[in-house]
């Protein structure tokens, strides 16, 4: 893929097969968190909290990777969830899921929506 100057420019570089996906993700961040702000972060698209800078401002990335998406977040909100992430693989501030499988916007969701309501920019209503 070829260096992003935007979300949008992001997802219309992946393959084909994940640009599905990558939308829906896109989709699922901005309805969780429509205060966060929306960029480019080492080279994917980043989330972060208004206000804040450094470690503190991160809220997501998301990412293709071969064949599959990534979505990173802080891991202490990772942890949270800790139980719901079993059938997936994992690592310390990431989920990897498979482009031959449906993505979990519900989890995706719900760890948006958590992370969110750690700062009082972006908390729920």
């Amino acid at each position: 893929m070829t260096p992003a100057r935007d979300v949008t420019s992001y997802i219309a570089s992946a393959p084909k097969d994940a640009r599905p996906k990558l939308r829906q993700i896109r989709t699922t961040i901005r309805a969780a968190a429509p205060d966060a702000v929306e960029s480019i972060g080492y080279g994917m698209p980043f989330y972060s909290f208004k206000g804040k800078s450094g470690v503190e401002a991160r809220l997501c990335y998301f990412g293709f990777r071969k064949k599959t998406i990534v979505f990173y977040t802080r891991p202490k909100y990772l942890e949270e969830l800790r139980d719901e992430l079993i059938p997936y693989s994992t690592s310390k501030s990431a989920l990897h899921f498979r482009l031959d499988r449906p993505i979990p916007i519900q989890l995706i969701r719900k760890l948006v929506k958590g992370a969110a309501r750690t700062n009082p920019v972006l908390r729920p209503a």
